[in-house]
């Protein structure tokens, strides 16, 4: 009896504490990858380089929901553009100067038949340019135009060579940059293979994270979905497999 009851309790300890090792050592794996998971969806965050359009209300700048070929400005109103690498409209930079119409026309009077819209024309920084090119220098303008003029015909008496792309988006202000249009760059500022480009309307959109425009504007920050998805398969069968474990015990 004494050797039976030996054996019995011999038995039972491998189905109890021998048990907390294979599960500690599944749930530390699934925590590790994890977090490898959520680490390559945060490293393959990235940005797309092109111009950005904004309007001012005086004090701040608001990036604008109308691109330049549609918006038609009032007299006396301020725009601006930016030239730089940003993930979305929450993300972008605005133009470094700010938007005070009466320091940009106040020598440009008013005339009969026209308005005039300010404008402050920002290529970025040596950071955002393309490689092999180095920004012009930031600058503004006053656009005195037909009263009927969009945003774009204004920026196109100032600021010519102005390039466009099938879509209208605006490549490039006064020939900045020689080439490009929108495209893809990593998280550190590299050109990645392919190209995306910033949702319609031109340049008053940021791009979505694939490149492809999803209506506001793409996060482009975090995991995606399909990565949270996996994230959370893994999980529930390492949590299934400790269920499992106890109930053979």
């Amino acid at each position: 009896m004494t050797d039976r009851a030996g054996c019995a309790g011999e038995r039972r300890t491998p189905s109890g504490a021998g048990l907390r090792a294979p599960v500690a050592a599944l749930l530390t794996t699934l925590l590790a990858a994890s977090a490898v998971l959520l680490g390559a969806g945060g490293a393959e965050a990235a940005g797309y380089r092109y111009w950005s359009f904004w309007e001012g209300n005086g004090k701040t700048w608001a990036y604008a929901t109308q691109g330049p070929s549609l918006l038609r400005p009032d007299d006396g109103t301020v725009q601006g553009f930016r030239f730089s690498v940003s993930e979305d409209s929450a993300d972008a930079d605005q133009p470094r100067r700010a938007p005070d119409f009466g320091a940009v026309c106040a020598d440009t009077p008013a005339k009969d038949g026209s308005k005039r819209v300010a404008l402050v024309i920002d290529p970025g920084t040596a950071a955002d340019a393309p490689d092999g090119e180095e920004p012009p220098a930031l600058r503004t303008a006053c656009a005195q135009v037909a009263p009927d003029a969009s945003s774009a015909e204004a920026l196109a008496s100032v600021a010519k060579p102005l390039r466009y792309d099938s879509s209208a988006m605006i490549c490039a202000i006064s020939g900045y940059p020689r080439s490009g249009c929108g495209e893809q760059v990593s998280g550190d500022g590299s050109k990645k293979d392919g190209s995306g480009k910033p949702s319609a309307p031109a340049a008053s959109s940021a791009p979505a994270a694939d490149g492809v425009d999803d209506g506001d504007g793409g996060s482009g920050g975090g995991p995606s979905a399909g990565l949270l998805v996996g994230i959370g398969a893994v999980l529930l069968l390492g949590v299934a497999a400790v269920f499992q474990a106890r109930r053979r015990r």
